[in-house]
């Protein structure tokens, strides 16, 4: 395993005012609003900016638009350098903000700077607020998600931002001791805050850990070391969630953290009695409970269920939600033990998760179309759900088996180096009506293992809309078939599934172009 990069302890900037006058270059403009942000954020506070990236000025159009204002008031301290990096752009300026998207070795931009920092970094050295900090492989957008939903609808001036395209910077000016801030962070993002000592999340939650960058990773253990930061800087006072899994036995052994394990199953009685700080857990009904110490938190003390009588008796904090599956409710497990760590009442976070709509791309349902068939009068419902944010096999696993059967599955795109065994297994386990497949590398490992599974396929297409075309013609033809081979079990509806289980570079920007392109194609061929 490489020797990984640490940086100097705290950050260049700890004050508003230590901006002022800085020759600050901006490395990656972008489409996802973070370099946007942080360019309007440092030339509002007196910054001289350069803003470089290799995307041309033509495709950075939208968010070159966006800056108009800034362009307008702050030109004289704002220029642009695109379709290209220079070395003296990185090699003269006082600081470099760097794209976490970006490796630091070997690059020789960045080995210019004489100091480099993240919005990440900036926000962390000036906030005074209490950090929420999200990581893991699957499941973490949801879960910030379901945390800032909760937070925000149980009372709290909470905020959103991080890995999960808003900027912290956005909202710093507005943060107190009193306003909880949830930080979806992603493994490249906790690397550059290695070493720097100033991530000291009141409660570090980690979601499911499975292979995933491997493309970028030497091994899946460099991957998991990345991940480890999120808790390195934490003590006795803080909170640690993970998994009942190997990968949480590793993370609960090190945090100085206290430690709640979660778990999609249910946990036996000595299990739950032996848990120090707590614990939670789904049961067989999917429902979410948790223990907890009594003396730390009343709501949750009715009587004791251990001998020493410092934790509580279960509590149901978890009943229905709007968005299907296992997964969705192992992630609103975590937002509703979090909720609980801030002394919201069981009920009320039974409550306030059952309204919880979801979010964009992740088994989004977001539109449906009535199949009619003349010859005897029957239809069929097709919901569509846009899970483009599924960019590992896994995750387009989770979505497949979240529904109970006739899935049509749309998956495939770009490989990053990941294995696809696991997910075939699920597709043996879970059939789907079919699968139709959107061209792509990550696809032409899938294919082969489609066959021999022999699990149905149709494509591979090279554009999303000849796939929905084909689709909608498949499904017309098939209708007739469909409701006769149903007989008497008609659903109430067919789930038409969009999770790629990949990415899909050089046909979309990232994976929310992505997503919103699908629905919008969708609404127009449907």
């Amino acid at each position: 395993m490489s020797k990984p990069y640490s940086y100097p302890p705290g950050c260049s900037i700890t004050s508003l005012e230590d901006i002022a006058g800085k020759k600050i270059t901006v490395m990656g403009l972008g489409l996802h609003g973070g370099g946007e942000a942080t360019v309007r954020f440092l030339v509002k506070h007196g910054a001289i900016v350069t803003v470089t990236d290799m995307k041309t000025k033509e495709q950075l159009l939208p968010t070159l638009r966006n800056l108009t204002p800034e362009i307008r008031n702050y030109g004289r301290r704002l220029k642009f350098v695109l379709g290209e990096h220079r070395e003296v752009d990185f090699s003269d300026a006082d600081i470099v903000i760097k794209n976490p998207g970006v490796k630091i070795q070997g690059n020789k931009y960045l080995a210019k700077a004489k100091v480099i920092e993240t919005d990440i970094s900036i926000f962390l050295s000036l906030t005074k607020a209490p950090i929420i900090a999200v990581t893991g492989s699957k499941g973490k957008s949801t879960t910030v998600s379901a945390i800032h939903f909760g937070l925000k609808t149980a009372g709290f001036n909470a905020f959103l931002g991080g890995n999960i395209t808003v900027s912290p910077l956005t909202f710093l000016e507005e943060t107190n001791e009193t306003t909880p801030v949830v930080l979806e962070l992603s493994s490249w993002q906790l690397a550059d805050l290695r070493g720097r000592g100033i991530l000291k999340p009141k409660i570090a939650v980690i979601t499911t850990i499975v292979p995933d960058h491997q493309n970028w990773y030497d091994s899946m253990e460099e991957y998991v070391e990345d991940k480890k930061l999120i808790y390195a800087n934490q003590d006795s006072r803080q909170w640690t969630i993970c998994g009942q899994d190997r990968w949480g036995d590793v993370f609960a052994s090190e945090t100085r953290g206290k430690v709640i394990r979660y778990s999609a199953t249910p946990l036996s009685m000595e299990q739950v009695a032996n848990s120090t700080n707590g614990s939670c857990w789904l049961d067989s009904a999917g429902r979410g409970w948790v223990v907890l110490p009594t003396e730390q938190f009343p709501n949750f003390a009715k009587n004791s269920i251990d001998a020493t009588g410092q934790l509580s008796q279960p509590q149901q904090i978890l009943s229905n939600l709007l968005v299907p599956g296992i997964h969705s409710k192992q992630n609103a497990l975590t937002a509703a033990l979090v909720m609980a760590l801030v002394q919201v009442t069981p009920q009320k976070i039974q409550q306030i998760l059952a309204q919880w709509p979801g979010i964009p791309h992740r088994l989004e349902y977001f539109f449906s179309w009535n199949l009619f068939l003349k010859e005897n009068g029957s239809q069929l419902e097709y919901r569509f759900y846009n899970d483009s944010a599924a960019t590992v096999p896994e995750a387009a696993a989770a979505a497949t088996s979240s529904f109970s059967s006739l899935v049509q599955l749309i998956c495939g795109g770009t490989d990053k180096d990941l294995d696809f065994t696991n997910f075939i297994k699920t597709l043996k386990e879970h059939p789907p009506a079919n699968v139709h497949l959107l061209a792509g590398t990550a696809t032409n490992k899938l294919v082969p293992m489609l066959v021999q599974a022999g699990i149905p396929y149709r494509g591979p297409y090279t554009k999303l809309e000849q796939l929905l075309y084909e689709l909608k013609r498949y499904l017309e033809s098939s209708a007739s078939w469909t409701i006769k081979q149903l007989g008497n079990k008609t659903p109430e509806f067919i789930p038409i599934v969009f999770s790629p289980g990949a990415t899909s570079f050089g046909m979309f920007n990232n994976e929310f172009h992505r997503g919103e392109t699908f629905k919008n194609l969708v609404k127009k061929i449907f």
